[in-house]
C-alpha cells in the first residue's frame, strides 16, 4: 500500500515540499543562528526597508530586521499552531464520531446534537474573541483554541462512515461474539477509516496554519514570537504594499500557499487509495494510456 501511495507524482511532489517545510520548522532557528548567522529580531539601522541583496537575501523590514531570518523562524510557530489544532480537532472528531456511530440510541442523539451546536457556532468569531483574552499565549494556545472549535465537520463524516460499517457482516459477527465496543472501534472500525482520518488531519493542519495566520494578521498572536501571519501583519502595518516592499509580505504568503498546496496533493493520493471510485478511475486511465502507447508503437512500425 505504501508503494502504491507513493507511486503518484502528486503524492511525491506534495510529500517533498511538506517534508522540506517540516525540516525548516525543526532546524530553521539553528540554521539561522549557526549557519547563516542572522537573527529575526536583530535590527540593522543601516539597512532599513532594503530590497534583496547579498547582505540580506530577502531584504529587510521597515525596522531593519532580516526577512529571511523571520521567514525561517516563523515556520516553526505557524506549523506548531497547525499541528496542535489538527491533532486536537482530529482526536475529538474521531472520539465523538466513532462513539456516536457505534453506540446509537440516546448516546448518538446527544453527541449528534452537540455536534450540530458546534457546527452552527460562528467558529472564527469565537476563536477571535477567545484569542483576544489569551493574547500572548503563543502558537500552542492558539492551536488549542482552533482545535476545540474545528472538530464538528469531520465528526459528521466519521459518524456516517461508522454507521455504515456498523451494519457490515464482520462487525455484526464480532458483536454477536460478545466483543466490547472499544475493541470493535479499535480493531474493526478505525482501520477502515484511516483514509478519512488522514485526510481530516491534513486538512485540519492547513486550516490551523491559515487560522493562525489570520489571527496574527489581526494582531491577536504573541508579540514575542515571529510567525508567517505576524510577518504579513507587520508588513500591512508598515504599508509594505503601498511602498512596493514586496519582499516583506510575498515570501510568507507564498510559503503558506505552498504548504497548503503540498498537503492538498498528499490528500489527492490518500483519496485515490481510500476511495474505490477514484482508485478504479485511476486504473482505467493507466490502462488506457498503456493501450494508447501500444497502438502508437504499432502504427509507427
Amino acid at each position: 500500500m505504501v508503494l502504491r501511495f507513493l507511486s503518484g507524482w502528486k503524492v511525491r511532489a506534495g510529500l517533498t515540499v511538506f517534508l522540506l517545510f517540516c525540516l525548516l520548522a525543526l532546524l530553521g532557528p539553528w540554521f539561522c543562528s549557526s549557519v547563516l548567522h542572522i537573527s529575526p529580531t536583530a535590527l540593522d539601522v543601516d539597512s532599513v526597508s532594503t530590497p534583496p541583496s547579498a547582505g540580506h537575501l530577502l531584504g529587510t523590514t521597515a525596522s531593519g530586521q532580516d526577512v529571511l531570518a523571520q521567514l525561517i523562524t516563523g515556520a516553526r510557530q505557524s506549523m506548531i499552531a497547525g499541528l496542535v489544532a489538527s491533532v486536537l480537532g482530529t482526536s475529538i472528531a474521531v472520539l465523538v464520531g466513532v462513539t456516536a456511530g457505534l453506540a446509537g440510541g440516546v448516546v448518538d442523539s446527544v453527541l449528534t446534537a452537540l455536534t450540530n451546536v458546534f457546527l452552527t457556532m460562528p467558529a472564527f468569531a469565537l476563536i477571535f474573541v477567545i484569542s483576544g483574552y489569551t493574547q500572548g499565549g503563543g502558537p500552542v494556545v492558539i492551536g488549542i483554541i482552533i482545535g476545540i472549535f474545528g472538530w464538528a465537520g469531520g465528526t459528521r463524516a466519521l459518524r456516517s462512515q461508522t454507521l455504515s460499517l456498523r451494519n457490515r457482516d464482520f462487525v455484526v459477527a464480532m458483536r454477536m461474539l460478545g466483543e466490547s465496543r472499544v475493541r470493535l472501534a479499535l480493531v474493526e472500525v478505525l482501520p477502515h477509516l484511516i483514509g478519512w482520518i488522514s485526510a481530516m488531519f491534513l486538512g485540519g493542519f492547513v486550516g490551523g496554519v491559515l487560522a493562525e495566520a489570520g489571527l496574527a494578521f489581526l494582531g491577536l498572536s504573541s508579540a514575542s514570537t515571529v510567525s508567517w501571519g505576524s510577518m504579513i501583519s507587520e508588513a500591512q502595518q508598515g504599508n509594505a504594499l503601498l511602498g512596493g516592499m514586496w519582499w516583506w509580505f510575498a515570501p510568507p504568503g507564498l510559503c503558506i500557499a505552498l504548504l497548503g498546496a503540498s498537503v492538498t496533493l498528499v490528500n489527492f493520493g490518500i483519496d485515490e487509495i481510500s476511495n474505490p471510485r477514484l482508485r478504479n478511475a485511476r486504473r482505467t486511465l493507466v490502462r488506457r494510456a498503456r493501450q494508447a502507447a501500444v497502438k502508437g508503437a504499432d502504427s509507427d512500425e
